[in-house]
């Protein structure tokens, strides 16, 4: 039986608690809450993808065409919920970033360079492995973030055609 899980539909916080996060966090930072931040933030609630800004102000465009939510608004609310830890980054480098809600269960990614999709998962070996090293080390570790970047098993396949 494999150690491998890719299956992270399940959130670990409910869309209201998020949403009552949010408006404290907004408020400590002087900021108001407004119907185009919350929609930036309930669109990243319900993706099941890592987006970048301009997918998710696309995103938001589409479903929501009369809120006029402008892209500065997007960086601006994706740098405060990043800033605080509610949300997390990949680094495409030139290409900028992909952005999740921090509300799966811990997980690692495998990037490819070629089309850029990112698939989740965890292997149960490789946690045990990383406490495991931390220890022999004396390291006392909070967290932690992997990322495998090389060529999908599509694009792979579309090379060798």
């Amino acid at each position: 039986m494999s150690s491998i899980s890719t299956n992270f539909n399940d959130k670990t916080v409910k869309y209201e608690q998020l949403l009552n996060d949010f408006k404290l966090l907004l408020k400590k930072n002087n900021l108001k809450f407004t119907i185009q931040r919350e929609v930036i933030l309930e669109t990243l609630y319900n993706s099941d993808e890592h987006l970048t800004p301009e997918a998710l102000h696309h995103l938001i465009q589409e479903k929501y065409p009369e809120l006029n939510t402008g892209i500065a608004t997007v960086y601006r609310t994706l740098s405060l919920l990043e800033d605080s830890q509610v949300v997390t980054s990949l680094s495409f480098g030139a290409q900028g970033k992909k952005y999740e809600l921090g509300v799966k269960h811990h997980h690692d990614h495998l990037i490819c360079t070629e089309c850029g999709k990112i698939t989740e998962f965890v292997d149960q070996e490789i946690e045990k492995r990383q406490l495991a090293i931390t220890k022999e080390l004396g390291f006392q570790m909070s967290d932690h973030s992997m990322q495998i970047y090389g060529t999908c098993k599509e694009c792979q396949e579309k090379t060798d055609q």
